[in-house]
């Protein structure tokens, strides 16, 4: 009993050890990113945001994917005003929904480095 015991003991660490670290799960797909910022462009986004100091500097993204969660921001996208009542972001509620995932797989890794 005490060696079946202890078996279960070194499987189950020796799979804590040989999962994928919780980093590398949650890394955003490279491609789905790309095609974020593709999204981003094509919708003109820049007209009323900025990222890195481009585009329209009153409404900056750099640090959204530290403040908001990928619900919030799909949410915020598709229906500003549910999130903050005096939003002046027009609405995209007709955006497919590959792309509205993409753009918010891209706003999810504007995050501020620290220096």
């Amino acid at each position: 009993m005490m060696r079946r015991l202890a078996v279960l003991v070194v499987l189950s660490l020796g799979l804590g050890v040989a999962s994928p670290r919780a980093e590398e799960t949650a890394a955003p797909d490279a491609e789905k990113v790309a095609k974020g910022q593709k999204v981003y462009a094509a919708q003109h986004c820049s007209m009323c945001h900025s990222i890195a100091g481009k585009g329209n500097t009153k409404t900056p993204l750099d640090d959204v994917g530290s403040k908001m969660k990928a619900e919030e921001i799909s949410k915020y996208i598709t229906n500003p005003k549910s999130v903050k009542a005096d939003s002046k972001m027009k609405a995209y509620p007709s955006l497919a929904g590959d792309d509205l995932d993409a753009l918010v797989t891209y706003m999810l890794t504007l995050t501020k480095k620290a220096s």
